[in-house]
């Protein structure tokens, strides 16, 4: 299909239309219970399905829609504008399934990409989060498969997923793009011991778990791209994930900078509206060019790694190092032009301060998308 302007903003118009007439209204619920009931998820993904909207980040060689960046951005930028838990229902998927050989590819990718089954990947271990060079998990050969030993930590929704995606240690002697490899952990396997969730500060709804992996029996046809090139794997889909936590921070500021002008306009105080104050039209000013920034890195980001540009890897980190950090600012901003108000939970802008702040941790922290930079600019690896 060939995307056009008018099949774009029809794109955007029916995202939009079921982010806020759909998902938004449950986000109050879910954030309170902590939880999204399994029946629930499993429709909202039917329904992102019907809408042509689930693994819309998927080329048409995995049996997604293929769209192109543009079509791609308006989703992003749609979609972001609710909760976690209810964004993920929606289908992001990781691309690290492009590694599938054949047979995957026939029996395990087509219920993935119709939302049926469910996966995720498990990198953090608790001495190595954005290190990947201090992965203590160990995989070794078996007669027809292999053995993982190990534990991992803050995995996205483990717990229920169908399919982990797990990075080890398969050479601890070679180099870091040849010591690692990555399979896949069927959830019912009898190695995964001691399921745990975490609790959390934000993203309430949204799991993160904690899981050992004890004598876990992996099958050769388990094997997730060559053995030894978990890392290539893995990155394959790390710089995707980073430009969509920049998206994500970036819907979660312009939702509430939107309601902040709002208020502004409504609010009296002093004998006139909020808005004819110049402090807080500063506030309002700041918050406007932060975004449009925030917007054109990750804008630009998406179509480097789209493209397969060879600097995109260093566009991902700018786009995620700046969104998420200006995402902090904005929403801090939009709670002082709303003071009180805005730190009641009657508000969802309390529930935008706690989820925000994770964005500058998860996919590589801030401090790790700046060594990248600094090193791509001074030219060490």
């Amino acid at each position: 299909m060939q995307w056009k302007a008018p099949d774009i903003e029809l794109l955007r118009r029916t995202t939009q239309r079921f982010v806020t007439e759909r998902l938004q209204p449950l986000e109050a619920q879910i954030d309170e219970a902590d939880e999204i009931a399994p029946a629930l998820d499993a429709q909202i993904r039917r329904e992102a399905r019907e809408l042509g909207l689930y693994a819309f980040n998927f080329p048409q060689s995995l049996g997604g829609p293929g769209l192109p960046a543009q079509a791609k951005a308006v989703v992003y930028q749609e979609i972001t504008q609710t909760s976690m838990p209810l964004v993920e229902a929606i289908g992001h998927l990781p691309l690290t399934l492009a590694y599938c050989d054949e047979a995957q590819r026939r029996d395990l990718l087509p219920a993935v990409v119709s939302g049926e089954k469910v996966m995720t990947y498990a990198l953090t271990e608790s001495s190595a989060g954005s290190d990947l060079s201090a992965l203590q998990t160990r995989a070794s050969r078996v007669d027809g498969g292999w053995l993982i030993n190990g534990s991992k930590q803050f995995i996205s929704n483990a717990q229920s997923a169908d399919f982990i995606t797990v990075l080890t240690v398969t050479d601890p002697d070679a180099s870091l793009k040849d010591k690692l490899t990555t399979f896949i952990v069927r959830r019912d396997n009898p190695g995964i011991k001691g399921m745990t969730r975490y609790r959390k500060m934000g993203w309430r709804g949204y799991q993160l778990n904690g899981f050992v992996l004890e004598n876990c029996f992996v099958p050769d046809q388990d094997v997730l791209g060559p053995v030894g090139r978990g890392f290539e794997v893995m990155m394959s889909c790390i710089n995707n994930d980073r430009v969509f936590s920049g998206y994500r921070a970036l819907g979660i500021a312009r939702r509430a900078h939107q309601m902040a002008v709002d208020y502004a306009k409504q609010r009296v105080a002093f004998g006139s509206a909020l808005s004819g104050h110049q402090a807080i039209q500063f506030m309002l000013a700041d918050n406007d060019v932060e975004l449009q920034a925030a917007a054109l890195l990750v804008n630009e980001a998406l179509e480097m790694t789209d493209a397969g540009c060879f600097d995109a890897r260093i566009a991902a980190s700018r786009a995620k190092l700046y969104a998420t950090e200006m995402g902090c600012r904005v929403v801090d901003r939009v709670m002082q032009i709303f003071g009180g108000m805005g730190y009641m939970t009657e508000l969802p802008i309390e529930r935008f301060y706690r989820d925000i702040r994770a964005f500058r941790i998860g996919e590589g922290t801030s401090e790790m998308q700046r060594i990248q930079i600094a090193r791509h600019l001074i030219g060490s690896q």
